[in-house]
């Protein structure tokens, strides 16, 4: 409300308050008229005063304050130029602002705290399990209870390559730190995307057959698909789904890779026939070391890690990365590449 409205009804309820006392007791509709009239000019002048005075200059200043905070500037440059034509209604629309903003904050804080408390509680436990197997067959083997050469060596088998899952789940945390802080760059280049796709195939290819899954990559894929990004890292995409898809697969199934020609991008697809995943654990698939089935995933082994880089390069290229899934019928992850013609 207007500054001089609500100062004109206070005065004109001030004024008629004066002047039907004083017609009560004169009778006289002239000395109403002449009571009302000046006792209305005095309310209005003395009220307007004493508002604009200690109230409302007060209250702008409030404001003038808030508005020029929410612009970033600092507070000694806070009470700028800028002058609201309604504070008063400006303030309270301010404060609900600013309240909402700040439950919003509060509430990204927890659900950070909560993450926190969920990562710290993931890296113990991805480095405990080896770091104890480690120290088991090395004190073994120290204590020298073991006189055969043959359990000896799989102890330290054993032990080597539990330093093998501790060199990798460091290396995957390592890089995708620097994939969010950004200190690892995306070397874009333009190159043939289905020859990666045969490279990498052909990488993973003994690794399928332990698994007695068939990759498959069909010749009506196999034209030139020209884009523009980094090779390397959309490799480890490939051999990170790829590989995602051995571990999720069945015995005796098969892992499709096809590839889209959209309008400005490549859509690539890696399809499986596995286990698929229940809907409720997709949104929070790409999450680092989330597991839908923790048991089962602890057994597979990896990271937890695999796909969260994959997340993290896609859009580091601005490009998109989905999932859909069927319990029981296998899971489709896609993403889109520019397109180079």
């Amino acid at each position: 409300m207007k500054l001089w409205v609500l100062v004109f009804i206070n005065a004109l309820a001030v004024a008629l308050s004066l002047s039907i006392i004083n017609f009560y007791f004169q009778q006289n509709l002239l000395d109403f008229f002449i009571t009302f009239s000046v006792s209305l000019l005095t309310s209005y002048l003395v009220f307007y005063y004493l508002i604009e005075r200690f109230v409302y200059s007060k209250i702008k200043l409030i404001y003038k304050l808030i508005h020029n905070l929410k612009l970033g500037k600092d507070l000694k440059d806070a009470l700028g130029e800028y002058v609201s034509a309604d504070p008063i209604n400006d303030v309270e629309l301010e404060v609900k602002e600013w309240a909402r903003d700040k439950k919003s904050e509060i509430d990204q804080l927890k659900d950070q705290e909560k993450f926190r408390r969920e990562f710290l509680s993931n890296i113990s436990h991805e480095l405990k399990t080896p770091l104890f197997a480690i120290q088991g067959y090395i004190e073994a083997l120290q204590e020298g209870d073991i006189d055969d050469p043959e359990i000896s060596k799989q102890f330290l088998e054993k032990a080597s390559r539990n330093v093998d899952r501790l060199a990798f789940f460091i290396k995957d945390l390592d890089a995708i730190s620097k994939l969010e802080s950004g200190e690892i760059p995306v070397n874009y280049d333009r190159f043939n995307l289905t020859d990666l796709i045969h490279e990498v195939i052909d990488s993973l290819e003994l690794k399928a057959k332990k698994y007695n899954i068939t990759l498959l990559f069909k010749e009506k894929y196999h034209s030139p698909t020209w884009v523009y990004a980094d090779r390397e890292k959309i490799r480890q995409v490939l051999v990170n789904l790829i590989d995602n898809s051995f571990k999720y697969g069945k015995s005796g199934g098969s892992t499709s890779i096809k590839t889209f020609e959209l309008h400005d991008q490549i859509l690539v697809e890696i399809t499986d026939d596995g286990i698929g995943i229940e809907e409720k654990y997709l949104p929070r698939l790409f999450e680092r070391f989330y597991r839908t089935d923790k048991s089962r995933s602890r057994q597979i082994g990896g990271s937890g890690l695999g796909l969260a880089i994959v997340k993290h390069i896609i859009e580091a290229h601005q490009q998109t990365i989905t999932v859909r899934s069927t319990e029981n019928i296998g899971s489709t992850f896609g993403f889109t590449l520019q397109r180079d013609k």
